[in-house]
């Protein structure tokens, strides 16, 4: 959002009784004075009620508070325009299983309104020759390891761990014979009992932080302990196989579902913005094209 933009402007009250002037003259409000604590904001009349923005703000997280109270407002406003334009049309509705009458009045009203044309055969094999290397079979690894572990918050143990893993780390560069040996001496990892072995590791089996290292290393030794959330490991790769490209049959219906999905944000964002801009809409700028109407 443009900094020189703020997000809430200041309705005046109707009671108000200040020359014009003097309340053009007045910087509009980022969100609320100290006397109101929520933006008042009005869609063609109607005004967003300051308990719906409060109740709506924790489904938007965010960095601050104004930005959180500006994307539960933007996302009221939003529901507030599709609900007057369900109203309008009159739409009968039937709602599905698991649905909300006013989930699938929006439904309908999208189905009615946004047309959505379909990926067709050409568009997903065209889609799979410009981005063939998206699709291939995961990796695997089969590796061992030794766990120092530590606490993730404490400093001092975890520089002691990463002392103690680089001492083992010395005695396996000598003698890599000695991993399961000293695995079942000194890890903290139930897997010592099988000498470290982890068995089959594809992406996903393990924490993130590990798993971004592990998934680099050749076959053999680690020369370096991995740090982790739960400590220091040292790493001895046994055996990789690479990822596979996956033919276009196989991942055909995944490519049309991913350019439909493209196609339905597209135009239903394209929707939300003509509802807007046709809209009065008072006490928030919403920033058109740029707005993430879509959430």
């Amino acid at each position: 959002m443009p900094a020189e933009a703020p997000l809430f402007e200041e309705l005046p009250h109707e009671e108000d009784s200040e020359p014009a002037a003097e309340q053009a003259s007045a910087e509009p409000l980022l969100i609320a004075s100290s006397e109101q604590e929520w933006p008042r904001v009005r869609v063609n009349g109607v005004a967003i009620a300051p308990q719906a923005i409060a109740q709506e703000l924790q489904y938007h997280p965010a960095e601050s508070r104004d930005e959180a109270v500006f994307l539960a407002t933007q996302a009221l406003v939003v529901r507030e325009l599709l609900q007057q334009r369900i109203a309008e049309l009159g739409l009968v509705v039937r709602a599905e299983s698991g649905e909300s009458e006013e989930e699938a009045a929006t439904r309908t009203l999208i189905e009615q309104e946004v047309p959505l044309p379909l990926a067709d055969e050409a568009a997903c094999q065209q889609y799979y020759s410009g981005n063939r290397q998206r699709f291939f079979s995961a990796p695997l690894l089969a590796a061992r390891h030794i766990l120092l572990a530590c606490p993730a918050d404490d400093a001092e143990a975890r520089s002691l761990a990463r002392e103690q893993a680089l001492g083992l780390l010395q005695q396996l560069q000598a003698a890599p014979q000695r991993f399961a040996e000293l695995a079942l001496q000194h890890s903290a990892c139930p897997s010592k009992e099988q000498g470290g072995a982890l068995g089959q590791i594809s992406k996903g089996q393990t924490v993130p932080e590990f798993e971004r290292q592990l998934f680099r290393l050749p076959v053999g030794l680690c020369q370096q302990p991995l740090e982790s959330r739960y400590g220091y490991h040292l790493v001895f790769v046994d055996q990789r196989i690479e990822g596979e490209q996956l033919p276009y049959e196989i991942v055909a219906g995944t490519i049309r579902a991913e350019l439909n999905q493209r196609v339905w944000q597209i135009g239903v964002s394209q929707y939300l913005q003509n509802l807007v801009g046709a809209a009065n809409i008072e006490g928030i700028h919403l920033q058109g094209a740029e707005t993430p109407l879509m959430q």
